[in-house]
């Protein structure tokens, strides 16, 4: 026959809470105490899971017209008053950007582009697992004009990145297929196109 036990607090024979339930938030042991877990966490893990502990928003500051290859400058993190990030955050330098550790991340490109006559304008997302020494292409999103006239749209990609070894993976950005007067654009007083980073969980 089952049983339930109906408790707000348990103590140790000294009279200090053990485990504490107050306004439905639970409480193991106190400041200064040691919880050690018996046996073997849900896939491999060695630690309870936190939810997200990295979230962060990086932006391009200008426009960037006609230019094909990596975005290596005019990068940064969103600073609007409201803004604020989780964790640590990436790193970048030059336009390669760095994760603070290792887990499973979503990556997302949202970018304003203007095509004029242009029949494929892109920004590619590449990862590198090997500290930049090759790269692969895992997300693109891209805008068409065919005819002269002007089209600006804001399309966007995600893709997730299992980062096992945070040395050595990478993620940066490149613009593609560029017509002269196609461009991306860009703002450091707001947010027009944005590269978004979460870890979402532990790497698998």
């Amino acid at each position: 026959m089952a049983s339930i036990l109906k408790v707000d607090t348990i103590q140790d024979q000294s009279g200090n809470n053990i485990i504490n339930e107050s306004a439905d938030t639970i409480t193991i042991g106190a400041s200064g105490d040691t919880v050690n877990i018996v046996g073997t966490l849900q896939n491999g893990g060695t630690n309870f899971l936190q939810g997200i502990t990295m979230a962060d928003q990086w932006r391009l500051t200008v426009t960037l017209t006609g230019t094909d290859g990596d975005i290596t400058a005019n990068l940064e993190r969103v600073d609007d008053a409201t803004f604020s990030k989780i964790g640590t955050g990436m790193t970048e330098s030059s336009g390669i950007f760095t994760f603070p550790s290792t887990g499973l991340y979503q990556v997302t490109q949202s970018l304003t582009m203007t095509a004029v006559s242009d029949s494929r304008a892109s920004v590619y997302a590449l990862t590198s697992s090997n500290s930049g020494s090759t790269y692969d292409e895992v997300a693109r999103t891209d805008i068409t004009s065919s005819t002269s006239a002007s089209v600006r749209a804001t399309s966007s990609q995600t893709t997730f990145v299992n980062v096992t070894n945070a040395s050595t993976f990478r993620v940066k950005f490149q613009t593609n297929s560029f017509a002269p007067s196609s461009n991306v654009v860009g703002s450091t007083d707001y947010t027009v196109s944005s590269f978004t980073f979460i870890r979402l969980g532990d790497s698998v």
